[in-house]
């Protein structure tokens, strides 16, 4: 009579399943190689962190509002405040998903000028400083046609205005106007076109640049700033020792996060009618209120081009030059810090800072 045979998984069985088909030990043995350089402003390292942990929570809190949010001139607003007011821990849900979306711009804006400063942008990090660039303007376009999906009376003025700037561009300003809003004026089809860059067409480009950003990092390393006294400390292991810290500010974060959103809930407002007044003092999200600022300072007519177009296009080449500023400082990062480039930093920030209190300010 044959014995009957009992199979025993090996010792490590399930730690053996997964090495034989995937190599883990291999994904071990290059996280326990890679560091991270510790120095006076290691500390901005996390910034970058803080940003895609916030994307995160973004992607999270939308997954859930979609649950049950309805796109429609009639049933936008209905189902958000259905969403506030009917399921539970939904206000907290959509304060959370409003307040992460500024906090990540934030953050993100951050992590952009710490890296300016350090000349992390040098070559070979050309590209590394492109697609994080792009990564801002996607996220500030989040924040522009996710503004809209309330359908309040704020959203749809500010809106108007918002894409009103598109028509102001000669030959292509007609094409864009109707591109963004769908018809002439902003209507449901805008609505239904913003969700869609919303909900879709966004989170499908910023995914695919994220994933090319954070492989330009893995491969590249963290780069290091040539300080005029140059950091004498090791380089920390990157795991565990900075992801366990970066691990601790994401707890922190979303402290502050749930702090916001529960002692400063995100109101709903009054819903949007296309035939009601403009309300009074109608401004941008922060993020946009120096470029608010830069169209109202500017007059009417400059030589006799009006001065919103001359705004949107003087905008639009300063964007060209920050994205290719790595080109315009090209040499090599042994050289440590150009004082006309600390300068050029040190000018955008302050600019961007005064015009932005300037427009919070205006009435």
């Amino acid at each position: 009579m044959a014995e009957r045979t009992t199979s025993k998984a090996p010792p490590g069985g399930l730690k053996r399943w997964f090495e034989e088909r995937y190599g883990l030990s291999k994904v071990r043995e290059w996280a326990s190689h890679k560091t991270v350089p510790v120095h006076r402003g290691s500390v901005w390292y996390y910034f970058g962190g803080v940003s895609l942990f916030l994307f995160i929570v973004q992607v999270v809190t939308g997954v859930l509002l979609l649950l049950y949010y309805r796109v429609g001139v009639e049933s936008s607003y209905e189902s958000v405040r259905f969403i506030i007011t009917k399921v539970p821990f939904g206000w907290l849900i959509r304060s959370i998903h409003s307040w992460g979306a500024n906090l990540m711009i934030l953050a993100a804006m951050i992590h952009m000028f710490s890296v300016f400063f350090e000349r992390a942008y040098v070559k070979p990090r050309e590209l590394t400083w492109v697609s994080g660039f792009l990564l801002l303007l996607l996220a500030m376009g989040f924040g522009f046609s996710g503004y809209l999906l309330p359908w309040n009376k704020l959203s749809y003025f500010a809106t108007k205005v918002g894409t009103d700037i598109a028509g102001v561009l000669p030959w292509a300003g007609g094409f864009l106007l109707r591109f963004l809003r769908g018809s002439e004026d902003v209507t449901g089809a805008t609505l239904s076109r913003f969700f869609g860059f919303h909900a879709a067409i966004l989170p499908a480009i910023f995914t695919v640049i994220l994933t090319v950003h954070l492989l330009f990092v893995q491969v590249q390393g963290m780069s290091q700033p040539h300080l005029k006294k140059p950091s004498t400390k090791p380089p920390m292991p990157f795991f565990p020792n900075f992801v366990l810290r970066d691990l601790l500010l994401w707890l922190m974060v979303l402290n502050l996060l749930a702090l916001l959103a529960v002692f400063f809930p995100w109101e709903l407002g009054d819903k949007a009618d296309p035939f009601a007044s403009a309300p009074a003092g109608i401004k941008p999200e922060w993020y946009f209120l120096g470029a608010f600022a830069v169209l109202r300072l500017l007059p009417a007519h400059i030589l006799g081009i009006a001065g919103d177009l001359l705004g949107v296009i003087g905008i639009g080449l300063g964007l060209v030059f920050w994205a290719l500023f790595p080109w315009w400082d090209r040499h090599a990062p042994e050289g440590g810090r150009k004082a006309w480039a600390v300068a050029i930093g040190v000018i955008v920030l302050l600019s961007f800072s005064l015009l932005t209190y300037w427009g919070w300010r205006a009435s």
